[in-house]
């Protein structure tokens, strides 16, 4: 929650502040959000899986919170577009570092039973702070005449206060893990993944693929002329609606069929995008916002609780960290193409061809949806009585 508030606060203005003052193109905002992404994919598998090797987690994402809170410090001072670019990529590999262990700790503390509503908690957690800090920037930017870099400085308190708690809060006992001396991943580790979970891949790329960086929300509220001072507010509506659908959706999961939920997350998207290509006003385009969140509380939950259910246990470092690349790399393509379509077409063009490729998942998810697993299935019911 603390790292999703400093980030928001940052992260929340920065379209705006390279656009305004460093006289950035939309499509270089596309092409920096895109590359931040793919940077912490690259770091994203291998973290995860010397974590299953060392048999800890703990290190990793302390390691992980604590470079991307320090990078932070860059931001504030940063005169140029190349020193914005190096912060958000080394801050994006601080979160490649800390992800996959982070949530593969999380699946090792939750049982199957509840293992939907354990990750839709966390991310209520985290979308709580994506909720506060845009409203604590909006607050400052009016105090402080617009300025952007006080705010980026008082974002650096609740970085550091999430170290604080990190370290001194969160409990681990090592798990039992492979002490053979090899590289972190290996063949066999691949092929050890069950079909199960490469569709849950597939279907989750071609989503990401769909959904460009947040970035564009706010370029969306400043293109129909929200001062600079409340762009951040487009990220509040949809991270409170985020935060709100999350834990409940989680639970969801643990009780219905996520083929089904997954669909129905789908198909939201698809309207988020249309309203989103066609918004003039404020109230369309946070409705859009609104409808972007929901998209994520209905599905993000569901697709970490389903990998975390189709991995082995030994390997779950490992099946986040896949995860997490192919998601970063489809989140990089749609990014930086959403840059050079804006820039082409304006925002109808981008959130329409958003729509298209989400559409394309829900008819994917049609069509060979049944290759996925369910687990409300006879299967699960025995795994629960055993």
């Amino acid at each position: 929650m603390l790292t999703a508030m400093s980030s928001a606060m940052i992260y929340g203005l920065l379209p705006v502040f390279l656009v305004r003052a460093l006289g950035v193109s939309i499509a270089s905002v596309g092409l920096i959000e895109g590359v931040a992404e793919a940077a912490a994919s690259l770091i994203k598998i291998a973290s995860g899986a010397v974590s299953d090797r060392i048999g800890r987690r703990k290190p990793l994402v302390v390691f992980g919170y604590t470079l991307s809170a320090i990078t932070k410090t860059i931001f504030p001072i940063a005169a140029t577009v190349s020193a914005v670019l190096a912060a958000r990529v080394i801050d994006r590999m601080g979160k490649g570092i800390r992800d996959a262990p982070r949530d593969a700790f999380l699946a090792d503390l939750t049982t199957q039973e509840i293992r939907g509503a354990g990750f839709g908690l966390r991310l209520a957690l985290a979308i709580t702070g994506f909720v506060v800090g845009p409203l604590v920037a909006v607050g400052l930017m009016k105090l402080s005449g617009d300025d952007f870099r006080l705010v980026f400085w008082i974002a650096l308190i609740p970085a550091y206060l999430s170290i604080i708690v990190l370290l001194v809060a969160v409990k681990e006992l090592p798990f039992n893990h492979d002490t053979e001396r090899r590289p972190p991943i290996s063949r066999g580790d691949i092929t050890a993944l069950p079909a199960e979970f490469w569709w849950v891949i597939v279907i989750a790329s071609l989503l990401s693929l769909a959904r460009f960086s947040q970035a564009f929300l706010v370029l969306k509220a400043h293109d129909i002329g929200v001062d600079a001072a409340y762009v951040p507010m487009v990220l509040v509506v949809m991270y409170l609606v985020f935060s709100i659908a999350a834990y409940p959706f989680g639970i969801l999961a643990d009780h219905f069929d996520r083929r089904l939920q997954l669909a129905m997350g789908t198909v939201i998207l698809v309207g988020a995008d249309v309203v989103l290509a066609n918004a003039s006003t404020v109230w369309l385009t946070a409705l859009g916002a609104a409808l972007w969140g929901l998209q994520l509380g209905v599905t993000q939950g569901l697709l970490g609780a389903t990998v975390a259910d189709a991995a082995p246990d030994r390997l779950r470092g490992t099946a986040f960290g896949i995860y997490d690349v192919a998601v970063g790399a489809g989140t990089f393509i749609a990014s930086a193409g959403a840059g050079a379509l804006w820039t082409a077409g304006g925002p109808a063009l981008a959130f329409g061809t958003s729509a298209g490729v989400a559409t394309a998942a829900a008819l994917m998810l049609a069509v060979w949806g049944r290759k996925l697993p369910n687990w409300q299935s006879s299967d699960r019911s025995e795994v629960k009585r055993t």
